[in-house]
């Protein structure tokens, strides 16, 4: 038995005495042991729709975006080039502060995240994103609800307790919604602020309930008033020793102000001894179907405030967790529920779109640039979406594993599928955790589509280094239309048939991934 799955089995067992507060002082940190249990995921939630192309701006096909968003692109001198990328990609100027962590191999990107067949409404996309389901799918739990479901399975019977006695996790600014429940539990609880206006001493509910499902239902309730009771003084209590180190953080009318007062609470609750696994941030006004820019200047405006504010936010966060001697332990994401088109729209904004870029900082994050710059084609019109290069819960597998040091079955079982873990976050640390393979396919030739174009049917070649290997054809909006291999193969060189004669002419992608490996190939079946 691992050591991790062990101290689960222990916590699940454990239901007597409460510890009301953690280790208030970060220079005792060092005396006990931050292994895999003690590891913090922050996910920071963009609502509206990221407009990536702005975001992580590929100056290796500027003057071509530039033809189909002229009216909202950023000046190619304006434009942060990345180091180490050979000047092909670069952010956007608002976004030093995210500049400067990946200068300091903080910062990791990963390129053209989203998922097959792609749903342009926000409501049900950010769902999608929350659950991990797949598009034709409906979940009643989310991804991080099910995770903390396989580490604690008996809450909220027996909690809080002696071994866990803090919030599972937080969210700041918001409801719990359907990405931290389980069943329609809250696996998670909701602040704003870290006052405790409840206090529920003296009123301990003896009376008895009934033994039917109306008292069944009385006793959920009590216990949960209880437990908000009892997470209310340990967060209390947490930030009471008002620990933050950085000057950093936006206040006042500056951008990001509100999402840097939740990241400065996040890091007041780790450093005040919190045992919670996952805090839930967010911002929102991301959906810019007009005025995304100045309409002279196009490197201020809306978009600009929003990505300013993260930026600065997450830099600021950053700085606090370093000052405070406390990184190592902290590890966060971004995540919008989609991208936007690749052709602006005449209102000087973008619309809804498919895959765009994630973000993931920290001490531990693998550093770079996971994928490529995204294909524009030559061809693009006002619904050509961007390809997708990597599903979502490929990332979500990766945090899993590699940070949360799960096993895969375990990783399955919360995904409720199996994909491929991702070379993000150093393992370093988990315990029996391999590391994958780092080379992602980049620089070399590991899809190959011929002829091309083609009018009917056409080869495609792949190279798999071992495992399991995921081979679909999309088309320009995102649509599975052939699925051509999903499954494990061996190592070695193979060609397969793809027949596309039912098919409509047009651009269609070839999307390859082995492992951690992938490529995407544009097609392009004409009469």
């Amino acid at each position: 038995m691992q050591r991790r799955t062990f101290l689960r089995s222990v916590s699940a067992a454990s239901v007597g005495g409460l510890a009301v507060r953690g280790i208030a002082n970060p220079l005792m940190a060092p005396m006990f042991d931050r292994a895999a249990e003690d590891r913090v995921l922050v996910i920071v939630q963009l609502y509206g729709g990221n407009d990536g192309l702005n975001t992580v701006i590929p100056l290796d096909q500027y003057s071509l975006l530039n033809q189909f968003r002229s009216n909202i692109m950023i000046p190619q001198g304006q434009v942060l080039p990345l180091q180490g990328l050979g000047g092909a990609t670069g952010l956007h100027p608002a976004m030093d502060g995210m500049k400067e962590l990946w200068d300091q191999g903080k910062l990791s990107i990963v390129q053209g995240v989203g998922y097959p067949n792609p749903e342009f409404s926000h409501f049900r996309s950010t769902d999608i994103w929350e659950t991990g389901a797949d598009s034709n799918q409906l979940l009643d739990s989310g991804w991080t609800g099910r995770y903390l479901h396989q580490e604690y399975p008996n809450y909220p019977v027996g909690y809080p307790n002696a071994t866990m006695p803090d919030p599972l996790a937080i969210r700041i600014g918001g409801p719990v919604t359907i990405g931290l429940q389980y069943m329609g539990i809250s696996m998670g609880a909701s602040i704003y602020n870290t006052d405790d206006p409840l206090n529920l001493t003296g009123n301990l509910f003896v009376d008895p309930v009934t033994a039917d499902c109306k008292g069944s239902k009385l006793d959920f309730t009590r216990t949960v008033q209880r437990q908000t009771d009892l997470y209310g003084d340990v967060i209390e209590n947490a930030a009471l020793p008002g620990c933050n180190m950085s000057t950093l953080y936006p206040t006042g009318n500056q951008p990001g102000a509100k999402l840097s007062q939740a990241l400065k609470i996040v890091a007041q609750l780790i450093c005040g001894g919190l045992k919670t696994r996952i805090y839930w941030v967010s911002a929102t006004g991301f959906d810019t179907h007009a005025q995304q820019t100045d309409s002279v200047d196009h490197t201020i405006g809306m978009h600009a405030n929003l990505l300013q504010g993260v930026s600065d936010s997450i830099h600021a966060f950053q700085d606090d967790l370093q000052l405070l001697g406390i990184a190592d332990r902290v590890t966060g994401m971004t995540f919008s529920e989609f991208g936007r088109r690749i052709m602006s729209n005449g209102s000087g904004g973008t619309d809804h779109g498919s895959a765009l870029p994630m973000f993931l900082f920290g001490n531990k994050v693998i550093p770079g640039m996971l994928g490529t710059n995204p294909v524009i084609p030559t061809n693009t019109t006002p619904s050509t979406n961007l390809a997708m290069q990597y599903d979502f819960r490929s990332v979500y597998a990766s945090v899993l594993k590699d940070w949360f040091c799960m096993e895969q079955s375990d990783v399955d079982t919360v995904l409720l599928n199996s994909y491929q873990p991702l070379a993000l976050i150093d393992p370093q640390g988990c315990i029996n955790v391999g590391v994958h393979e780092l080379n992602q396919g980049a620089g070399e030739v590991i899809l190959e589509v011929y002829p091309n174009p083609f009018v009917e049917r056409t080869a495609v070649r792949y190279q798999a280094t071992g495992g399991r290997v995921v081979l679909q054809v999309f088309t320009e909006q995102g649509q599975v239309v052939r699925t051509l291999v999903d499954q494990i193969v061996p190592t070695g060189t193979f060609t397969v048939d793809c027949d596309l004669g039912d098919m409509p002419t047009g651009v269609y992608y070839c999307r390859f991934q082995n492992m951690g490996r992938q490529q995407v190939k544009s097609m392009l079946k004409v009469r």
